[in-house]
């Protein structure tokens, strides 16, 4: 119960976490009860009723809260749906690329040497490659799709965890309870697994909402050119792309789902830099 109490507090007193992981709670519980929350199909066309404006708007309809749009579909149906699409995305990509980031920089951070300057040329390689260009060259090669686009950027974008792990990890093998459990005989999975990466995990958990936000802006902007997400998928990026030709006309076209993103990417921000704070308040400015 206290240790409840305790964290609770903590929480209150770190507000950008609370905000952060407010926003963030919201729109994942909107994703995922997009089902019965959406008021109509999202993929279901009605010519007769495009670019209908908002409910705010004069003209605007209870039937369509957040309007319609070029091809008559539901938009706050489809905003629903795309938050699904922009989560999983940040997610899957996270995951992928902190997996081989993570276990670059540890091992580099740990065992040093022709390890370390293996791993320190593999992350000047990739940082010597754009990763927009790359990931543009290759979604063309092979063609867009949702999860093209999750592999090609979790392969791409692992140099941060490799970076910032392996800077950790150099300072974390200096400490006593490392030696400790070197000297009681723990093998090197042990020691990297139990002692190394639970004091790495406030930076962790940083680099991941970075990159979960980079690669969900990645992903837009894939979708803005035509080459991430494809319709009828209600990407967020890709509602932008469709709706650019009527941006003097509907400019809520834009707005709504380029609002959406904007709050999606702070709530993330905001929420990995309060749990920094909390996994590791000894580090607050």
């Amino acid at each position: 119960m206290k240790s409840t109490d305790s964290l609770a507090r903590r929480i209150l007193q770190t507000p950008a976490f609370a905000v952060g992981a407010g926003l963030l709670l919201l729109i994942l519980l909107a994703a995922l009860l997009a089902p019965w929350l959406a008021p109509h199909d999202p993929y279901v066309q009605d010519l007769l009723n495009r670019n209908l404006p908002p409910i705010w708007f004069e003209k605007g309809d209870w039937l369509h809260p957040l309007g319609t749009d070029p091809l008559g579909r539901d938009y706050l149906s489809r905003l629903l749906y795309g938050a699904r699409i922009s989560l999983l995305i940040g997610a899957s990509v996270a995951l992928i690329s902190g997996l081989i980031g993570t276990t670059m920089g540890m091992l580099a951070g740990y065992f040093g040497g022709k390890t370390d300057l293996l791993v320190t040329f593999l992350v000047t390689t990739r940082l010597a490659l754009p990763v927009i260009l790359v990931a543009l060259a290759t979604v063309a090669l092979i063609g867009g799709s949702l999860w093209v686009v999750i592999g090609v950027l979790g392969l791409l974008k692992w140099d941060r965890f490799a970076v910032v792990m392996r800077s950790a990890t150099q300072q974390v093998r200096q400490l006593d309870y490392v030696a400790a459990a070197q000297a009681a005989g723990a093998s090197t999975r042990r020691i990297l697994l139990g002692e190394v990466l639970p004091n790495v995990l406030p930076q962790l958990v940083v680099v991941a909402t970075l990159e979960a936000a980079s690669a969900i802006l990645l992903e837009s902007a894939l979708s803005f050119l035509g080459l991430g997400v494809q319709p009828p998928l209600p990407s967020w990026g890709l509602m932008i792309s469709e709706a650019k030709a009527y941006m003097f006309f509907s400019f809520w076209l834009i707005a709504i789902p380029g609002s959406a993103l904007a709050v999606l990417i702070f709530a993330i921000n905001l929420a990995g830099d309060g749990l920094h704070d909390l996994l590791a308040p000894q580090d607050r400015a």
